[in-house]
């Protein structure tokens, strides 16, 4: 019995390690994680009996699930019900990962996951970026001669069946993580090997080009630097360290610069441009050229979206019928350039107000703000610097509608929260 028991263990041990491992990596290919998902909620269920899942893990539980629940509260409100039912369907995960990990959350090798996740990812990009240039040697020659450069990530990322901004704040928070490594790494040949993979990330973040993640990523190696530094751990080292890293990213910034001149006009006239246009696109000559991509466009859709949010007060419109009621309201506003392209609200916080009301926005920032209430309890600088990353991607997109998004923060908040929990202990064992 005892011989069973222990096999048995072994096997539960292995499974969730390997889906622990696996999934954040399939994030970026929808139909493989949405199997894996699958075959780690039948796993789990196969194996109930091994998940110590207590009362004290109800409200973090709730809490990671909280999109999901709010989809059930709204339910009512839907005019397709059958549509409903598919919004559900992305949003469940929310509800399986916190059930069946935070029972375990002992088992989380937090360090070793994000090592694992952060290089493989890396690689996994690179590697779509040689294909990008054997396959589709027509875009990439047309981009190095700059030719059409609005549109390199946005075409890359579609070769991985991904949107760019979504994949980029996989690689913002991916860049991140290994900056962190390469700094707390002691000297060695490893340390060489590490340097290489964050600045072969920072390459892939700059190639894919979205503003946001671009400053993010820059912003949370700084939260990471910030809380080294007042840790004081090896001053001198963490002083080298960061100058080797400085002195890098400015070659690596001003090649691209020389190559990618639009790199730097998106960052400042194109961005801002046009801004008393604001409702007022059709006036622009050719805005799907002009100002597709730009703040002016986003300010109008959320201009639209806020006042859409204003008459369905105080349930909205309903989750499934968000986007449609939106693009009707641009039709009714003859905002004909917005109603061509279908825009979504592209604002995380104003979408969920449009679809459930205040209880949606009240819902979006309590969600969010989790990241930053454990990566504060916990002192852990990553977890921090997530939290910025997703809360400002989700100023300028709503990544809680989307399959990437949705497991992405939800398996990260879930994996946040066993971490925090582990610290708890080894925090209360230290002071007994």
């Amino acid at each position: 019995m005892l011989y069973t028991m222990t096999i048995s263990e072994k096997i539960y041990k292995n499974g969730f390690d390997f889906f622990s491992i696996s999934i954040p990596l399939t994030i970026i290919f929808r139909i493989p994680c949405t199997w894996l998902i699958l075959l780690f909620t039948a796993f789990s269920l196969l194996f109930y009996k091994k998940i110590n899942f207590k009362k004290e893990n109800l409200l973090k539980t709730a809490l990671i699930a909280s999109p999901f629940l709010l989809e059930i509260l709204f339910f009512w409100n839907n005019d397709s019900y059958s549509l409903g039912v598919k919004t559900l369907e992305k949003s469940l995960s929310l509800l399986v990962f916190p059930l069946f990990i935070l029972g375990n959350y002992k088992q989380v090798n937090f360090y070793r996951l994000i090592k694992i996740y952060s290089i493989v990812t890396t690689a996994i990009v690179l590697f779509f970026f040689f294909r990008f240039i054997v396959v589709y040697p027509e875009y990439f020659n047309k981009y190095l001669n700059g030719i059409h450069l609005w549109e390199m990530g946005y075409v890359f990322s579609k070769t991985i069946g991904m949107h760019a901004p979504a994949l980029n704040m996989h690689m913002a928070f991916v860049t991140i993580i290994n900056f962190y490594i390469f700094i707390k790494k002691e000297n060695g040949a490893m340390k060489y090997l590490y340097f290489f993979i964050f600045i072969t990330s920072i390459f892939l973040l700059l190639f894919i080009n979205t503003r946001v993640a671009i400053i993010d990523a820059a912003v949370g190696c700084i939260i990471v630097l910030f809380y080294q530094l007042k840790r004081k751990e090896n001053l001198t080292k963490l002083i080298i360290n960061t100058g080797i890293t400085i002195l890098f990213i400015s070659i690596l910034s001003v090649l691209f610069l020389k190559k990618d001149s639009y790199l730097k006009e998106k960052f400042s006239n194109i961005a801002f441009a046009h801004m008393d246009k604001v409702g007022k696109l059709d006036e622009i000559d050719h805005p799907e050229v002009v100002v597709y991509s730009s703040l002016v466009t986003r300010v109008s859709i959320w201009k639209s979206a806020l006042e859409l949010s204003w008459k369905a007060l105080p349930f909205g419109v309903g989750s499934s019928d968000g986007r449609n009621d939106l693009v009707n309201y641009y039709k009714q506003t003859n905002q004909k350039f917005l109603a061509k392209y279908k825009f979504a609200t592209h604002n995380q916080y104003i979408d969920f107000l449009l679809k459930f009301g205040f209880i949606g926005l009240i819902v979006a920032f309590v969600y969010i703000f989790s990241f930053l209430y454990f990566g504060i309890k916990s002192q852990n600088p990553l977890i921090v610097a997530f939290f910025f990353l997703f809360f400002t991607c989700n100023l300028t997109d709503d990544f809680l509608i989307r399959f990437d998004g949705i497991i992405f923060s939800g398996f990260w908040l879930t994996i946040f929260s066993c971490y925090y929990m582990q610290k708890v202990k080894t925090d209360k064992i230290k002071n007994k």
